[in-house]
């Protein structure tokens, strides 16, 4: 058996998510374990008759995108030089691409093996949206404070039970580390940056809402300490749009 670890972009607009799913084909995940069993099978590859399983670090939700997801798969035997870059990749649809694929020792497994992840989260603050950005960016046509927004996402950076700040209640815990939160702005373009351990359902959504709110001065900045310390979600901020999320990095030891 021969593991794999991949790194994969996509344009997650037309798609359903990360994860397979029983109702829909649109999904990155079935799409990649389709195009890669089929591009065994064409070469005649002892793998088939064995299902291909492609495990992500996490899943991305409906509309969300990724520059680095990365990905495990298990195959029976060695691939040929280039199978997932260039044969699998010109079988894919032009939204989503294998950025790199490197044989990795047996029991990596993208999600387990993982330590960190880094997200970005792009706002476009224009009277307008951006024709060039509006399909990855949140619009959000109001002038937002910079260093409040910065002063707000210093209370949520340590370690911290965040069940206020997902929507998915049966979580088995919600203790995460974020690392850093970095709030930067460039004319009517902002850019939160996410850095922590992992984040749970929704999370870096819920944040980023909460922290728009503190922008507009529609809540105190220490204010986002009351979701941290209830759990409550309704205390946290809303859930900003899929469209401006990405996921940037994972990291591993």
């Amino acid at each position: 058996m021969r593991t794999y670890k991949l790194t994969i972009a996509y344009d997650g607009t037309r798609y359903q998510g990360w994860q397979r799913q029983a109702n829909t084909d649109q999904t990155i995940q079935g799409i990649l374990e389709r195009t890669i069993g089929d591009a065994l099978r064409r070469a005649g590859s002892a793998q088939e008759g064995h299902a291909v399983e492609v495990n992500g670090s996490g899943r991305t939700d409906a509309g969300v995108h990724a520059r680095g997801q990365t990905a495990s798969v298990v195959l029976s035997g060695l691939a040929e030089e280039g199978f997932f870059t260039e044969k699998v990749n010109s079988a894919l649809p032009a939204d989503i691409r294998i950025l790199n694929a490197e044989l990795v020792r047996n029991g990596f497994h993208a999600r387990r093996s993982a330590v960190g992840k880094v997200y970005e989260y792009y706002i476009d603050t224009g009277e307008k949206p951006d024709v060039f950005t509006r399909r990855y960016s949140c619009h959000y046509p109001h002038e937002l404070d910079i260093d409040r927004m910065r002063e707000a996402a210093e209370y949520l950076t340590g370690t911290h039970k965040f069940s206020g700040y997902t929507d998915k209640k049966e979580e088995n815990s919600t203790k995460r580390t974020i690392y850093d939160i970095m709030v930067t702005g460039q004319g009517s373009r902002v850019i939160l940056e996410y850095k922590g351990t992992g984040f749970l359902y929704h999370m870096v959504r819920i944040l980023t809402g909460t922290l728009i709110e503190a922008g507009i001065h529609q809540r105190a900045a220490e204010s986002v300490l009351d979701a941290l310390r209830s759990g409550d979600r309704s205390r946290a901020g809303f859930l900003a749009p899929a469209r401006g999320l990405f996921l940037k990095e994972v990291w591993y030891r």
